[in-house]
């Protein structure tokens, strides 16, 4: 389910994160499914506790998941709502929209690109 990468320059945490982000957006892991507990998980990938801990609470923050107290975390089934992540994101393309610009990609295949209209 989750891998880490221990040559990757990111903190444990973000790739935590980063893979539980893609697990839910894929629909891997559907509405209200719950998560590992946080020592289930820190046993099974052999790192600490706080470690998960943090991953899950930044999750929560960002809407991906919801906690129930003495229950765990679960998927939240209601969409991210505005946490800062969407402007992150929608940032993130403006600044790539307009590296591409700079590098001569026609507008048109950029918006075709954002709008899923491309096999590239």
């Amino acid at each position: 389910m989750i891998q880490l990468n221990l040559r990757d320059t990111r903190p444990i945490y973000e790739q935590i994160k980063d893979s539980f982000r893609k697990l839910i957006i894929s629909g891997a892991m559907g509405a209200d499914e719950k998560l590992p507990s946080v020592r289930t998980l820190a046993g099974e990938l052999s790192i600490n506790p706080n470690t998960i801990q943090r991953a899950y609470n930044e999750l929560e923050a960002e809407g991906y998941v919801y906690s129930v107290p003495g229950k765990g975390s679960f998927v939240n089934g209601e969409g991210v709502k505005e946490t800062g992540r969407i402007s992150e994101l929608l940032e993130q393309i403006k600044a790539m929209a307009r590296e591409l610009k700079f590098l001569g990609v026609p507008e048109n295949e950029i918006i075709a690109t954002v709008k899923g209209e491309t096999d590239k």
